[in-house]
């Protein structure tokens, strides 16, 4: 079989980046197709796999306006009141709440949702508009970018576009497949994530802890739960990953002092690698990169989705601006503005995320003692406080309380 298909756009992987991606493009007036390797039952219906995803004012507009939010049942939604960041035992806490900037009511500092949530809102969205062709079950032999096109080869025949978008994850095939490497910054630990329900109230908060030998972040979510994100070397994790459920329960109380009471395992436990990830470039001719297979963030700033809308829509705008134009919107000289805008929108947060995510993670006594007063300090500034909840919630001017 060998049949050849054309889109203005064909997108490599279909998690919510790139489903993002296609719906913004759509919006544009233009025709897309998205690969997926998943089967169509596992792509529309994603099963829960243990990440929470902590969306900003910015990333809740959009998808409000793509008309994705009103496919997220309201009684996942978890609002985010107030976030703290705490090291050692017994040490000061900074803390950061939306009311602080001038003490007057300012709504959420954001909003957590499950991701796989994120993902079936997507695809649902995604499967109602006529100009965007979903392709289930596809796995990508080759892609061959020619003088005008871009040429995807699979099993099934070959998709033909404009321009071709990998937004296949942190290790993507589509970026080795272009020739582009990438910094891998592998910080040998491994994050276990799952839900724990427990007695005593969260009160919308979320928790960064840096313990000695451990990072345990502990995220609200509803109804009488956290999620746990427990980050620690690779054997230790392996260990939770199979031990009891009592046995685990207890091991998990003692690790977060007790600090939500009684904690009881209510979810499957995932395991992920930690390992952060940045292209060399963006782009390759008539190919573009977004989400983690350009910008794989270390997750301790829980921007990494955000960012990856962010990408989508700077590529949409440096598309659209082509169009309206006359300009070739898959084109060397638009690939090269996207990238230059969004390699100035995540280089420093990056470079900045894994300078402290090295920092915080490090036991040495210079460390501990260097973290502590560091809290101390940033607590102590409002300024610094303020910039930091505006970077959290990244709130424009324009958007509605809520």
């Amino acid at each position: 079989m060998n049949t050849v298909s054309d889109y203005d756009v064909a997108i490599i992987g279909g998690g919510p980046v790139g489903l993002a991606a296609a719906l913004c493009l759509d919006e544009a007036g233009l025709s897309v197709a998205v690969v997926e390797r998943a089967d169509e039952t596992r792509w529309s219906q994603a099963a829960f796999d243990g990440r929470e995803i902590a969306l900003t004012w910015h990333a809740r507009a959009l998808l409000e306006r793509l008309g994705v939010w009103s496919h997220i049942p309201e009684s996942i939604i978890c609002p985010l009141r107030e976030a703290r960041v705490e090291t050692g035992r017994a040490n000061h806490p900074l803390v950061f709440d939306a009311d602080q900037p001038h003490g007057s009511p300012t709504g959420p500092l954001g909003w957590l949702v499950s991701n796989n949530m994120i993902r079936r809102a997507l695809y649902a969205e995604a499967a109602t508009r006529p100009g965007i062709t979903l392709l289930p079950d596809v796995t990508v032999e080759t892609l061959r970018q020619d003088g005008d096109a871009a040429v995807i080869r699979h099993a099934g025949g070959r998709l033909r576009s404009r321009l071709a978008i990998g937004a296949d994850g942190r290790f993507s095939p589509t970026r080795r497949r272009a020739g582009i490497g990438a910094v891998i910054h592998d910080f040998r630990r491994v994050i276990m994530v799952c839900r724990m329900a427990h007695d005593a109230p969260h009160h919308n908060v979320a928790l960064q802890w840096f313990d000695e030998g451990q990072t345990v972040a502990l995220l609200p979510v509803n109804g009488g739960a956290s999620s746990l994100v427990l980050t620690l070397p690779a054997d230790e994790i392996d260990r939770l990953m199979h031990a009891g459920q009592d046995a685990f329960n207890a091991e998990i109380v003692e690790r977060v002092g007790g600090r939500l009471g009684a904690m009881r395992l209510v979810s499957t436990r995932h395991a992920y690698p930690l390992k952060a990830a940045y292209a060399h470039r963006f782009t390759a001719p008539r190919l573009a990169l977004i989400g983690d297979a350009a910008v794989g963030m270390h997750p301790i700033t829980a921007h990494g989705f955000n960012l990856g809308l962010r990408g989508a829509e700077t590529l949409t705008k440096e598309v659209s601006s082509a169009l309206s134009q006359g300009e070739d919107f898959g084109g060397s000289a638009v690939l090269r503005r996207f990238e230059r805008h969004h390699r100035a929108a995540t280089a420093p947060m990056f470079a900045a995320t894994n300078g402290i995510a090295t920092l915080y993670t490090h036991d040495a006594a210079p460390f501990r003692a260097l973290r502590s007063l560091g809290l101390r300090v940033a607590d102590a500034l409002p300024p610094f406080k303020s910039a930091v909840t505006a970077m959290l919630m990244d709130r424009g001017p324009k958007q509605a309380q809520g």
